[in-house]
This record gives C-alpha cells, sequence and structure tokens, in this order.
C-alpha cells in the first residue's frame, strides 16, 4: 500500500525487453535504501525490486503492467515518480493507493491559474471506472483531489510544489499518464453493476 504521496523522482538509464517482460533500471536518491523484494510505487505502478547495483535498481513489468499503464512507453532518460511503501502507523498524508493502476488517460489541457496549475485529462469509460467531486484520484502515482469531474474527464489544481517535485513540470496536451482511482469508489460501482 502507498500514499500517493511522491518521495522523489528516478530517472531511467536502461530498458530490457525479456520476452513479454520489460527491466527498467532506474537512479535515484532512494536506491542505497532499497532491498531486493522491496515494493516502489513507479508512476503509481506497485513493482518488485529485482535487482540492486551501487545507485541503480532495476524492477520488472509484466506485459499486462505494460498494456494497462505508461510504463510500456517509458525511454531511457524518462523521469518517473517514486513512492516506497508506506509505513504502518504513520501519518496517511494522501489516501490508500494500491499500486495497481486501472488505466491510463490523456492530458487534455493544461490551464495555469496565477502561481498554480489545472490539468484535465480524458479517459475511457467502456471500463467502468468514474471520478466524483472532491474524491480521490492517483495520477501517475499523486494522490489529487478532483475538482471537476465528468463522464470520461476530470481536472486536478496543483499547487507549485507539486508540480516542481513530480512529474507534472514535464506534462504537455496529449501526454499519457496512469490513473488509479479510489478503491472505495470501485467497490461501490462493481457492487452496483453486480445489481443490474
Amino acid at each position: 500500500m502507498f500514499t500517493g504521496i511522491i518521495e522523489t523522482l528516478g530517472e531511467v538509464v536502461a530498458l530490457e525487453k525479456e520476452g513479454e517482460n520489460l527491466h527498467i533500471s532506474i537512479t535515484s536518491s532512494i536506491t542505497s535504501e532499497l532491498k531486493i523484494d522491496q515494493s516502489v510505487s513507479h508512476n503509481g505502478v506497485c513493482l518488485t525490486v529485482v535487482a540492486l547495483e551501487g545507485n541503480v535498481y532495476t524492477v520488472t513489468a509484466i506485459q499486462e503492467t505494460l498494456d494497462k499503464s505508461n510504463l510500456g512507453n517509458l525511454e531511457v532518460g524518462d523521469i518517473v515518480n517514486l513512492e516506497r511503501a508506506m509505513v504502518l502507523g504513520s501519518r496517511l498524508d494522501g489516501h490508500l493507493v494500491q499500486g495497481h493502476v486501472d488505466q491510463t488517460a490523456i492530458c487534455n489541457n493544461i490551464e495555469e491559474k496565477d502561481g498554480s496549475w489545472v490539468f484535465t485529462f480524458g479517459y475511457d469509460t467502456s471500463k467502468k471506472n468514474v471520478t466524483i467531486e472532491k474524491g480521490s484520484i492517483t495520477v501517475d502515482g499523486v494522490s489529487l483531489t478532483v475538482i471537476d469531474s465528468k463522464k470520461g474527464s476530470f481536472s486536478v489544481a496543483i499547487i507549485p510544489y507539486t508540480y516542481e517535485n513530480t512529474r507534472f513540470s514535464t506534462y504537455k496536451v496529449g501526454s499519457v499518464i496512469n490513473l488509479e482511482f479510489d478503491v472505495i469508489g470501485k467497490y461501490v460501482a462493481r457492487l452496483l453493476q453486480l445489481n443490474d
């Protein structure tokens, strides 16, 4: 489990395809604190550390993960949002995040608002995921509050700290991002489907 509060950014230094799997090697300021078998969120995707060498660690993404997330689009030099698993007994500053990306979305609009930004994202509604105003959403692993919820789109407001310390500063209109919808909302939606 994660909180959606990004700890640091990492840089992709190598990508190696092996069958349908993709081995992703990353350098970051937290590498020295990691250990093999540890879970780390990468743009909101929970992946297991499989190798450590110096300031570089490696994780492996399977085909399903590549199909449901933006990790299959990574290139050497790309920046990723990183968060280690939450520590039980600490403050929960974001919201409960599983690290299980539901689908991707496209950045449709970026509006600067006198020191902050409003980002609007569009997503495929055929997967039956929904957002609600003032509800939680995870964008590339960042815990956020929805400010404008519509069918197939939503907006979030980004303060300067988040803009500067996450991948938000790299987004452009057309950028592909990972979404994890609120876990409680997913259960409610599923229960409603079962009762139809």
